[in-house]
Protein backbone atom coordinates (compact mmCIF):
# COMPACT_ATOMS: atom_id res chain seq x y z
CA UNK A 1 0.00 0.00 0.00
CA UNK A 2 2.89 2.40 0.69
CA UNK A 3 4.27 1.86 -2.82
CA UNK A 4 0.81 2.47 -4.26
CA UNK A 5 0.44 5.68 -2.25
CA UNK A 6 3.88 6.89 -3.31
CA UNK A 7 2.96 6.30 -6.95
CA UNK A 8 -0.31 8.25 -6.62
CA UNK A 9 1.35 11.16 -4.81
CA UNK A 10 4.53 11.26 -6.82
CA UNK A 11 3.46 10.77 -10.42
CA UNK A 12 0.97 12.19 -12.86
CA UNK A 13 1.30 15.74 -11.54
CA UNK A 14 0.51 17.22 -14.93
CA UNK A 15 -2.61 15.10 -15.29
CA UNK A 16 -3.79 16.05 -11.80
CA UNK A 17 -3.56 19.75 -12.66
CA UNK A 18 -5.51 19.44 -15.91
CA UNK A 19 -9.28 19.59 -16.10
CA UNK A 20 -10.56 16.09 -16.82
CA UNK A 21 -11.85 15.90 -20.38
CA UNK A 22 -14.03 12.85 -19.83
CA UNK A 23 -17.67 13.27 -18.95
CA UNK A 24 -20.28 10.55 -19.22
CA UNK A 25 -18.52 8.89 -22.15
CA UNK A 26 -17.00 5.42 -22.02
CA UNK A 27 -13.34 5.62 -20.98
CA UNK A 28 -11.07 4.72 -23.91
CA UNK A 29 -8.79 1.68 -23.74
CA UNK A 30 -5.70 3.87 -23.63
CA UNK A 31 -6.94 5.76 -20.54
CA UNK A 32 -7.85 2.75 -18.44
CA UNK A 33 -5.21 2.31 -15.79
CA UNK A 34 -4.36 1.20 -12.30
CA UNK A 35 -5.44 -1.74 -10.18
CA UNK A 36 -8.35 -2.41 -7.81
CA UNK A 37 -6.08 -1.57 -4.84
CA UNK A 38 -6.13 2.08 -5.87
CA UNK A 39 -9.85 2.19 -5.05
CA UNK A 40 -8.87 2.14 -1.39
CA UNK A 41 -7.73 5.79 -1.45
CA UNK A 42 -10.85 7.59 -2.71
CA UNK A 43 -13.20 5.46 -0.66
CA UNK A 44 -11.22 5.68 2.58
CA UNK A 45 -10.68 9.42 2.12
CA UNK A 46 -14.40 9.97 1.54
CA UNK A 47 -15.43 8.13 4.70
CA UNK A 48 -12.73 8.91 7.27
CA UNK A 49 -14.59 12.04 8.40
CA UNK A 50 -14.90 12.54 12.15
CA UNK A 51 -18.61 12.93 11.43
CA UNK A 52 -18.59 9.16 11.92
CA UNK A 53 -18.00 9.81 15.63
CA UNK A 54 -21.25 11.77 15.77
CA UNK A 55 -23.18 8.76 14.53
CA UNK A 56 -22.68 7.19 17.96
CA UNK A 57 -25.11 9.72 19.42
CA UNK A 58 -27.54 9.25 16.53
CA UNK A 59 -27.59 5.47 16.96
CA UNK A 60 -28.18 5.70 20.71
CA UNK A 61 -31.14 8.00 20.05
CA UNK A 62 -33.00 4.91 18.82
CA UNK A 63 -32.99 3.56 22.38
CA UNK A 64 -30.64 0.58 22.03
CA UNK A 65 -27.74 -0.70 24.16
CA UNK A 66 -24.04 -0.45 23.40
CA UNK A 67 -23.79 -4.08 22.28
CA UNK A 68 -26.85 -3.74 20.10
CA UNK A 69 -25.31 -0.62 18.59
CA UNK A 70 -22.11 -2.56 17.83
CA UNK A 71 -24.12 -5.17 15.93
CA UNK A 72 -26.04 -2.44 14.11
CA UNK A 73 -22.83 -0.68 13.10
CA UNK A 74 -21.02 -3.82 11.99
CA UNK A 75 -23.87 -5.10 9.86
CA UNK A 76 -25.17 -1.74 8.64
CA UNK A 77 -21.81 -0.35 7.55
CA UNK A 78 -20.30 -3.48 5.99
CA UNK A 79 -23.45 -4.64 4.20
CA UNK A 80 -24.31 -1.21 2.82
CA UNK A 81 -20.76 -0.66 1.55
CA UNK A 82 -20.71 -4.19 0.15
CA UNK A 83 -23.55 -3.03 -2.10
CA UNK A 84 -21.18 -0.30 -3.32
CA UNK A 85 -18.51 -2.92 -3.94
CA UNK A 86 -20.85 -5.01 -6.08
CA UNK A 87 -22.06 -1.99 -8.07
CA UNK A 88 -18.42 -0.97 -8.65
CA UNK A 89 -18.11 -4.12 -10.78
CA UNK A 90 -20.32 -2.40 -13.35
CA UNK A 91 -17.76 0.39 -13.67
CA UNK A 92 -15.05 -2.08 -14.58
CA UNK A 93 -17.34 -3.91 -17.02
CA UNK A 94 -18.69 -0.79 -18.71
CA UNK A 95 -16.02 1.91 -18.13
CA UNK A 96 -18.77 4.55 -17.77
CA UNK A 97 -20.30 6.41 -14.80
CA UNK A 98 -22.82 4.60 -12.62
CA UNK A 99 -25.83 6.52 -13.85
CA UNK A 100 -24.89 5.92 -17.50
CA UNK A 101 -24.62 2.18 -16.88
CA UNK A 102 -28.06 2.43 -15.26
CA UNK A 103 -29.41 3.08 -18.78
CA UNK A 104 -29.10 -0.62 -19.50
CA UNK A 105 -31.84 -1.24 -16.94
CA UNK A 106 -34.08 1.79 -17.51
CA UNK A 107 -33.50 2.75 -21.14
CA UNK A 108 -31.74 5.87 -22.40
CA UNK A 109 -34.42 8.46 -21.59
CA UNK A 110 -36.11 6.31 -18.97
CA UNK A 111 -32.93 6.58 -16.92
CA UNK A 112 -33.46 10.31 -16.43
CA UNK A 113 -35.67 9.57 -13.41
CA UNK A 114 -33.03 7.62 -11.43
CA UNK A 115 -30.37 10.10 -12.60
CA UNK A 116 -32.36 12.94 -11.06
CA UNK A 117 -32.78 10.94 -7.85
CA UNK A 118 -29.02 10.35 -7.79
CA UNK A 119 -28.34 14.05 -8.36
CA UNK A 120 -30.70 15.02 -5.55
CA UNK A 121 -28.99 12.68 -3.09
CA UNK A 122 -25.47 13.86 -4.03
CA UNK A 123 -26.38 17.55 -3.79
CA UNK A 124 -28.03 16.95 -0.42
CA UNK A 125 -24.96 15.18 0.94
CA UNK A 126 -22.40 17.65 -0.40
CA UNK A 127 -24.37 20.55 1.07
CA UNK A 128 -24.71 18.79 4.41
CA UNK A 129 -20.98 18.04 4.58
CA UNK A 130 -20.06 21.61 3.71
CA UNK A 131 -22.42 22.99 6.36
CA UNK A 132 -20.83 20.72 8.97
CA UNK A 133 -17.34 21.85 7.91
CA UNK A 134 -18.23 25.56 8.13
CA UNK A 135 -19.86 25.17 11.56
CA UNK A 136 -16.93 23.10 12.85
CA UNK A 137 -14.52 25.84 11.78
CA UNK A 138 -16.64 28.44 13.55
CA UNK A 139 -16.68 26.37 16.74
CA UNK A 140 -12.89 25.93 16.77
CA UNK A 141 -12.25 29.64 16.16
CA UNK A 142 -14.72 30.53 18.90
CA UNK A 143 -12.98 28.29 21.42
CA UNK A 144 -9.60 29.72 20.49
CA UNK A 145 -10.91 33.24 21.05
CA UNK A 146 -10.37 34.19 17.42
CA UNK A 147 -14.04 34.93 16.81
CA UNK A 148 -16.43 32.36 15.42
CA UNK A 149 -19.08 34.74 14.12
CA UNK A 150 -20.38 35.56 10.67
CA UNK A 151 -17.07 36.77 9.22
CA UNK A 152 -15.36 33.51 10.18
CA UNK A 153 -18.19 31.51 8.66
CA UNK A 154 -18.00 33.50 5.43
CA UNK A 155 -14.24 32.92 5.09
CA UNK A 156 -14.66 29.22 5.93
CA UNK A 157 -17.45 28.95 3.37
CA UNK A 158 -15.29 30.46 0.63
CA UNK A 159 -12.18 28.39 1.40
CA UNK A 160 -13.97 25.08 1.91
CA UNK A 161 -16.21 25.70 -1.07
CA UNK A 162 -13.16 26.37 -3.24
CA UNK A 163 -11.59 23.05 -2.22
CA UNK A 164 -14.76 21.07 -2.91
CA UNK A 165 -15.75 22.77 -6.16
CA UNK A 166 -12.13 22.89 -7.36
CA UNK A 167 -11.72 19.16 -6.91
CA UNK A 168 -15.03 18.43 -8.60
CA UNK A 169 -14.29 20.68 -11.56
CA UNK A 170 -10.73 19.39 -12.11
CA UNK A 171 -11.90 15.79 -12.01
CA UNK A 172 -10.63 12.26 -11.54
CA UNK A 173 -6.84 12.61 -11.36
CA UNK A 174 -6.85 15.52 -8.90
CA UNK A 175 -9.53 13.81 -6.80
CA UNK A 176 -7.40 10.66 -6.54
CA UNK A 177 -4.45 12.82 -5.47
CA UNK A 178 -6.55 14.78 -2.95
CA UNK A 179 -8.05 11.61 -1.46
CA UNK A 180 -4.63 10.05 -0.94
CA UNK A 181 -3.43 13.14 0.96
CA UNK A 182 -6.68 13.33 2.94
CA UNK A 183 -6.36 9.64 3.83
CA UNK A 184 -2.89 10.04 5.32
CA UNK A 185 -3.46 13.33 7.15
CA UNK A 186 -6.87 12.56 8.57
CA UNK A 187 -5.90 8.99 9.45
CA UNK A 188 -2.97 10.14 11.58
CA UNK A 189 -4.78 13.06 13.23
CA UNK A 190 -7.86 10.94 13.97
CA UNK A 191 -5.66 8.55 15.95
CA UNK A 192 -4.45 11.52 18.02
CA UNK A 193 -8.07 12.62 18.55
CA UNK A 194 -8.99 9.19 19.91
CA UNK A 195 -6.00 9.13 22.26
CA UNK A 196 -6.74 12.62 23.61
CA UNK A 197 -10.40 11.86 24.33
CA UNK A 198 -9.97 8.39 25.87
CA UNK A 199 -10.34 9.90 29.35
CA UNK A 200 -13.95 10.87 28.51
CA UNK A 201 -15.01 7.22 28.22
CA UNK A 202 -16.83 5.80 31.23
CA UNK A 203 -17.26 2.10 30.60
CA UNK A 204 -19.37 1.55 33.71
CA UNK A 205 -21.92 3.98 32.23
CA UNK A 206 -21.76 2.70 28.65
CA UNK A 207 -22.11 -0.95 29.62
CA UNK A 208 -25.31 -0.31 31.59
CA UNK A 209 -27.32 1.37 28.83
CA UNK A 210 -30.53 -0.69 28.58
CA UNK A 211 -31.38 -2.72 25.50
CA UNK A 212 -34.04 -1.69 23.02
CA UNK A 213 -36.71 -3.65 21.22
CA UNK A 214 -36.40 -5.37 17.85
CA UNK A 215 -38.14 -2.37 16.28
CA UNK A 216 -35.56 0.00 17.76
CA UNK A 217 -32.75 -2.25 16.53
CA UNK A 218 -34.09 -2.35 12.98
CA UNK A 219 -34.64 1.41 12.95
CA UNK A 220 -31.02 2.05 13.97
CA UNK A 221 -29.78 -0.49 11.41
CA UNK A 222 -31.63 1.18 8.54
CA UNK A 223 -30.43 4.61 9.66
CA UNK A 224 -26.81 3.43 9.62
CA UNK A 225 -27.24 1.86 6.19
CA UNK A 226 -28.74 5.04 4.71
CA UNK A 227 -26.15 7.24 6.40
CA UNK A 228 -23.23 5.21 5.08
CA UNK A 229 -23.23 2.80 2.11
CA UNK A 230 -26.68 3.55 0.68
CA UNK A 231 -25.61 7.16 0.35
CA UNK A 232 -22.86 6.07 -2.07
CA UNK A 233 -24.40 3.30 -4.21
CA UNK A 234 -25.34 5.73 -6.98
CA UNK A 235 -21.67 6.74 -7.35
CA UNK A 236 -19.99 3.38 -6.77
CA UNK A 237 -18.92 2.77 -10.39
CA UNK A 238 -17.67 6.33 -11.03
CA UNK A 239 -14.14 5.49 -9.84
CA UNK A 240 -13.81 1.87 -10.94
CA UNK A 241 -14.65 2.92 -14.53
CA UNK A 242 -11.01 3.87 -15.13
CA UNK A 243 -9.79 0.35 -14.35
CA UNK A 244 -8.86 -2.06 -17.18
CA UNK A 245 -11.72 -4.43 -17.97
CA UNK A 246 -9.52 -7.41 -17.09
CA UNK A 247 -9.00 -6.11 -13.53
CA UNK A 248 -9.91 -8.54 -10.77
CA UNK A 249 -13.64 -8.49 -10.03
CA UNK A 250 -13.07 -9.78 -6.50
CA UNK A 251 -10.45 -7.08 -6.02
CA UNK A 252 -12.88 -4.35 -7.09
CA UNK A 253 -15.47 -5.56 -4.58
CA UNK A 254 -12.96 -6.02 -1.76
CA UNK A 255 -11.05 -2.74 -2.06
CA UNK A 256 -14.23 -0.69 -2.48
CA UNK A 257 -15.89 -2.35 0.51
CA UNK A 258 -12.80 -2.41 2.72
CA UNK A 259 -11.66 1.11 1.87
CA UNK A 260 -15.06 2.64 2.52
CA UNK A 261 -16.05 0.71 5.65
CA UNK A 262 -12.91 0.39 7.79
CA UNK A 263 -12.79 4.03 8.97
CA UNK A 264 -16.55 4.32 9.72
CA UNK A 265 -16.41 1.09 11.75
CA UNK A 266 -13.62 2.41 13.96
CA UNK A 267 -15.10 5.91 14.24
CA UNK A 268 -18.59 4.64 15.06
CA UNK A 269 -17.22 2.33 17.76
CA UNK A 270 -15.39 5.18 19.46
CA UNK A 271 -18.33 7.51 18.91
CA UNK A 272 -20.57 5.03 20.72
CA UNK A 273 -18.17 4.96 23.66
CA UNK A 274 -18.13 8.77 23.85
CA UNK A 275 -21.88 9.21 23.43
CA UNK A 276 -22.71 6.43 25.85
CA UNK A 277 -20.47 8.00 28.50
CA UNK A 278 -22.13 11.43 28.55
CA UNK A 279 -25.71 12.57 28.02
CA UNK A 280 -24.43 16.13 27.67
CA UNK A 281 -22.16 15.17 24.78
CA UNK A 282 -24.99 13.22 23.12
CA UNK A 283 -27.34 16.19 23.41
CA UNK A 284 -24.68 18.52 21.97
CA UNK A 285 -24.19 16.28 18.95
CA UNK A 286 -27.92 16.00 18.31
CA UNK A 287 -28.90 19.58 19.00
CA UNK A 288 -25.86 21.88 18.88
CA UNK A 289 -26.11 24.86 16.55
CA UNK A 290 -22.46 24.16 15.73
CA UNK A 291 -23.28 20.76 14.29
CA UNK A 292 -22.14 17.27 15.33
CA UNK A 293 -18.46 17.83 14.47
CA UNK A 294 -18.42 21.16 16.26
CA UNK A 295 -19.69 19.42 19.38
CA UNK A 296 -16.65 17.13 19.27
CA UNK A 297 -14.37 20.17 19.62
CA UNK A 298 -15.82 20.91 23.05
CA UNK A 299 -14.11 17.88 24.61
CA UNK A 300 -10.63 18.56 23.23
CA UNK A 301 -7.69 20.39 24.82
CA UNK A 302 -7.16 23.85 23.36
CA UNK A 303 -3.75 23.07 21.86
CA UNK A 304 -5.25 20.35 19.62
CA UNK A 305 -8.09 22.47 18.23
CA UNK A 306 -6.20 23.59 15.12
CA UNK A 307 -5.17 20.01 14.18
CA UNK A 308 -8.74 18.96 14.90
CA UNK A 309 -10.04 21.64 12.54
CA UNK A 310 -7.70 20.31 9.87
CA UNK A 311 -8.81 16.70 10.28
CA UNK A 312 -12.48 17.67 10.45
CA UNK A 313 -12.43 19.91 7.39
CA UNK A 314 -10.30 17.58 5.26
CA UNK A 315 -12.45 14.57 6.13
CA UNK A 316 -15.63 16.40 5.21
CA UNK A 317 -14.06 17.78 2.03
CA UNK A 318 -13.03 14.23 1.11
CA UNK A 319 -16.65 13.12 1.14
CA UNK A 320 -18.03 16.27 -0.48
CA UNK A 321 -15.59 16.26 -3.40
CA UNK A 322 -16.66 12.75 -4.40
CA UNK A 323 -20.29 13.82 -4.08
CA UNK A 324 -19.91 16.90 -6.26
CA UNK A 325 -18.01 14.94 -8.91
CA UNK A 326 -20.73 12.29 -9.03
CA UNK A 327 -23.56 14.82 -8.83
CA UNK A 328 -22.19 16.46 -11.95
CA UNK A 329 -22.12 13.12 -13.74
CA UNK A 330 -25.70 12.43 -12.60
CA UNK A 331 -26.79 15.82 -13.93
CA UNK A 332 -25.31 15.00 -17.34
CA UNK A 333 -26.90 11.53 -17.27
CA UNK A 334 -30.25 13.20 -16.63
CA UNK A 335 -29.93 14.97 -19.98
CA UNK A 336 -28.21 18.31 -19.35
CA UNK A 337 -25.99 19.15 -22.36
CA UNK A 338 -22.98 20.92 -20.86
CA UNK A 339 -19.35 19.85 -20.20
CA UNK A 340 -18.65 17.78 -17.09
CA UNK A 341 -16.66 20.53 -15.40
CA UNK A 342 -19.53 22.97 -15.96
CA UNK A 343 -21.99 20.52 -14.39
CA UNK A 344 -19.74 20.27 -11.32
CA UNK A 345 -19.66 24.08 -11.24
CA UNK A 346 -23.47 24.29 -11.37
CA UNK A 347 -23.74 21.87 -8.46
CA UNK A 348 -21.12 23.88 -6.60
CA UNK A 349 -23.24 27.02 -6.89
CA UNK A 350 -26.30 25.13 -5.60
CA UNK A 351 -24.22 23.73 -2.73
CA UNK A 352 -22.96 27.19 -1.77
CA UNK A 353 -26.46 28.70 -1.85
CA UNK A 354 -27.81 25.87 0.29
CA UNK A 355 -24.96 26.26 2.77
CA UNK A 356 -25.52 30.01 3.08
CA UNK A 357 -29.21 29.46 3.78
CA UNK A 358 -28.65 26.76 6.40
CA UNK A 359 -25.74 28.48 8.19
CA UNK A 360 -27.09 32.03 8.23
CA UNK A 361 -30.88 31.63 8.08
CA UNK A 362 -32.44 28.31 9.06
CA UNK A 363 -30.42 27.36 12.15
CA UNK A 364 -30.58 23.74 13.39
CA UNK A 365 -30.79 21.38 10.43
CA UNK A 366 -29.85 17.91 11.68
CA UNK A 367 -33.39 16.58 12.02
CA UNK A 368 -34.41 18.06 8.68
CA UNK A 369 -31.49 16.30 7.01
CA UNK A 370 -32.39 13.02 8.70
CA UNK A 371 -35.85 13.35 7.18
CA UNK A 372 -34.36 14.11 3.78
CA UNK A 373 -31.98 11.16 4.12
CA UNK A 374 -34.71 8.63 4.85
CA UNK A 375 -37.05 10.06 2.20
CA UNK A 376 -34.49 10.04 -0.62
CA UNK A 377 -33.06 6.85 0.87
CA UNK A 378 -36.27 5.08 -0.08
CA UNK A 379 -35.89 6.28 -3.68
CA UNK A 380 -32.24 5.33 -3.95
CA UNK A 381 -32.96 1.93 -2.37
CA UNK A 382 -35.55 1.33 -5.08
CA UNK A 383 -33.01 2.17 -7.79
CA UNK A 384 -30.30 0.12 -6.06
CA UNK A 385 -32.49 -3.00 -5.97
CA UNK A 386 -33.24 -2.70 -9.69
CA UNK A 387 -29.62 -1.98 -10.65
CA UNK A 388 -28.17 -4.80 -8.53
CA UNK A 389 -30.59 -7.38 -9.95
CA UNK A 390 -29.99 -6.15 -13.51
CA UNK A 391 -26.21 -6.35 -12.98
CA UNK A 392 -26.40 -9.89 -11.59
CA UNK A 393 -28.55 -11.01 -14.52
CA UNK A 394 -25.98 -9.84 -17.09
CA UNK A 395 -23.31 -12.22 -18.31
CA UNK A 396 -21.62 -9.88 -20.80
CA UNK A 397 -19.97 -6.47 -20.63
CA UNK A 398 -22.09 -3.42 -21.47
CA UNK A 399 -22.34 -2.34 -25.09
CA UNK A 400 -20.53 1.02 -25.42
CA UNK A 401 -22.57 2.27 -28.36
CA UNK A 402 -25.97 1.16 -27.10
CA UNK A 403 -25.56 3.04 -23.81
CA UNK A 404 -26.01 6.25 -25.80
CA UNK A 405 -28.49 5.23 -28.50
CA UNK A 406 -32.27 5.17 -27.84
CA UNK A 407 -32.61 2.78 -30.79
CA UNK A 408 -30.01 0.38 -29.35
CA UNK A 409 -30.50 -2.83 -27.43
CA UNK A 410 -31.21 -1.05 -24.13
CA UNK A 411 -34.15 0.86 -25.56
CA UNK A 412 -35.45 4.36 -24.94
CA UNK A 413 -37.88 4.07 -22.02
CA UNK A 414 -38.28 0.77 -20.18
CA UNK A 415 -41.55 0.84 -18.29
CA UNK A 416 -41.11 -2.20 -16.02
CA UNK A 417 -38.10 -0.84 -14.04
CA UNK A 418 -39.67 2.63 -13.85
CA UNK A 419 -42.93 1.14 -12.63
CA UNK A 420 -40.92 -0.90 -10.11
CA UNK A 421 -39.31 2.25 -8.67
CA UNK A 422 -42.66 4.07 -8.45
CA UNK A 423 -44.53 1.20 -6.77
CA UNK A 424 -41.78 0.16 -4.34
CA UNK A 425 -41.12 3.79 -3.37
CA UNK A 426 -44.84 4.22 -2.65
CA UNK A 427 -44.64 1.18 -0.39
CA UNK A 428 -41.41 2.40 1.21
CA UNK A 429 -42.71 5.87 2.03
CA UNK A 430 -45.77 4.26 3.55
CA UNK A 431 -43.53 2.38 6.03
CA UNK A 432 -41.35 5.25 7.30
CA UNK A 433 -42.12 8.23 9.53
CA UNK A 434 -40.35 11.42 10.52
CA UNK A 435 -41.83 13.62 13.22
CA UNK A 436 -38.98 16.16 13.19
CA UNK A 437 -39.61 17.35 9.64
CA UNK A 438 -43.12 18.78 9.32
CA UNK A 439 -42.97 18.53 5.52
CA UNK A 440 -42.79 14.73 5.84
CA UNK A 441 -45.75 14.05 8.11
CA UNK A 442 -47.65 12.51 5.19
CA UNK A 443 -45.40 9.42 5.32
CA UNK A 444 -46.24 6.26 7.22
CA UNK A 445 -49.66 5.78 5.58
CA UNK A 446 -49.27 1.98 5.34
CA UNK A 447 -48.33 1.29 8.96
CA UNK A 448 -51.91 1.12 10.19
CA UNK A 449 -53.46 -0.78 7.22
CA UNK A 450 -50.71 -3.42 7.51
CA UNK A 451 -51.30 -3.87 11.25
CA UNK A 452 -48.01 -2.28 12.34
CA UNK A 453 -49.52 0.10 14.87
CA UNK A 454 -49.87 3.24 12.80
CA UNK A 455 -47.70 6.34 12.99
CA UNK A 456 -47.38 6.12 16.77
CA UNK A 457 -46.99 2.36 17.08
CA UNK A 458 -43.96 0.24 17.90
CA UNK A 459 -42.89 -0.02 14.25
CA UNK A 460 -43.26 3.70 13.46
CA UNK A 461 -39.53 4.46 13.74
CA UNK A 462 -38.14 1.17 12.45
CA UNK A 463 -37.76 2.69 8.96
CA UNK A 464 -38.93 -0.57 7.42
CA UNK A 465 -39.64 1.21 4.16
CA UNK A 466 -35.97 1.43 3.12
CA UNK A 467 -35.33 -2.28 3.53
CA UNK A 468 -38.70 -3.22 2.03
CA UNK A 469 -38.06 -1.05 -1.03
CA UNK A 470 -34.56 -2.47 -1.58
CA UNK A 471 -35.71 -6.09 -1.33
CA UNK A 472 -38.93 -5.70 -3.31
CA UNK A 473 -37.30 -3.84 -6.21
CA UNK A 474 -34.53 -6.45 -6.35
CA UNK A 475 -36.97 -9.38 -6.41
CA UNK A 476 -39.30 -7.68 -8.92
CA UNK A 477 -36.40 -7.11 -11.33
CA UNK A 478 -35.22 -10.72 -11.04
CA UNK A 479 -38.74 -11.96 -11.74
CA UNK A 480 -39.89 -9.63 -14.50
CA UNK A 481 -36.73 -8.47 -16.27
CA UNK A 482 -34.78 -11.69 -16.72
CA UNK A 483 -36.08 -12.34 -20.26
CA UNK A 484 -35.42 -8.73 -21.29
CA UNK A 485 -31.77 -8.97 -20.23
CA UNK A 486 -31.37 -12.29 -22.02
CA UNK A 487 -32.86 -10.78 -25.17
CA UNK A 488 -30.53 -7.77 -24.94
CA UNK A 489 -27.45 -9.93 -24.58
CA UNK A 490 -28.51 -12.22 -27.42
CA UNK A 491 -27.90 -9.21 -29.71
CA UNK A 492 -24.23 -9.11 -28.73
CA UNK A 493 -21.81 -9.84 -31.53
Amino acid sequence: MSEELAEILGTGGGAALRVEGNGINVIGEGERKGSPRELFWPWFGANVSVLGLGYGAYVFSFGISFWQAIVVGLIGITVSFLLCGVIAIAGKRGSAPTMVLSRAAFGIRGNRLPSFISWLLCVGWETFLMVIAVLATSTVFNRLGWGGGSSTKVVALVVIGALIVGGGVMGFDLIMRMQAVITVVTGVLTVFFIILTLNHIKWHVVSHIPSGSAQHLIGALVFVMTGFGLGWVNAAADYSRYLPRNASTKGVVWWTTFGSSIAPLILLLFGLLLAGSSHTFTNDVNGSVYGPVGALATILPTWFLVPFAIVAILGLVGGAVLDIYSSGLSLLSAGLKIPRYAAAGVDGVIMMIGTVYIVFVSGNFIYQFEGFLITVGVLIAAWCGVFLADLLLRRRDYSDVDLYSPSGRYGDVRLVPIFTIVVTSFIGWGLVTNTYANWLTWQGYLLKPLGLGGKTGAWAYANLGVLATLVLSFIATLLFDRKTVVDQESLAV
